[in-house]
């Protein structure tokens, strides 16, 4: 993990949303850098900031990463990340999108440092293909990938 994730990220708890975007047969994911070891494609999402209600911050989320604008629909499920310097709980909702052009966004905390490398809707044959390092861990738990959005209930990773 980069020194500088850790400082940005670690040591703390972070309340997360996270939106499940789904297209024919892909998935919009973000790839990041410097989290570890591996390139790690998660879905789109941030943390709530004081005041921010869970629904604005996906909105909000989903600009600055992927230059969408979203319409945030039904609540799936939450997972609790813990794995030092890491403690995340991660809210996950599925969205459509509204508006917008995909594009590479940034991530503000990270200032001249981004860790977003490339935003893409991946097939679920693509998804498959990537080690289980290089994925969120919340794609380890259905059956098969593409039936993350029928997960409900609370995971931990």
């Amino acid at each position: 993990m980069k020194e500088s994730v850790q400082n940005i990220y670690g040591h703390r708890l972070r309340v997360r949303v996270c939106g499940i975007c789904v297209n024919d047969d892909a998935i919009l994911l973000v790839n990041h850098t410097g989290i570890s070891d591996h390139h790690f494609w998660a879905p789109p999402g941030g943390g709530i900031e004081f005041g921010e209600s869970a629904y604005d911050c996906l909105v909000r989320e989903f600009k600055e990463e992927t230059g969408l604008e979203v319409e945030v629909c039904d609540f799936l499920f939450a997972c609790e990340f813990i794995h030092g310097p890491l403690h995340a709980i991660e809210l996950f909702f599925s969205v459509k999108v509204v508006g917008g052009e995909l594009q590479k966004g940034t991530d503000p905390e990270s200032g001249s440092d981004q860790i977003i490398t490339e935003v893409a809707f991946l097939t679920w044959s693509r998804l498959d293909e990537l080690k289980k390092e290089e994925i969120h861990g919340i794609f380890q738990i259905p059956k098969e990938k593409c039936e993350i959005s029928l997960l409900s209930g609370y995971f931990k990773l």
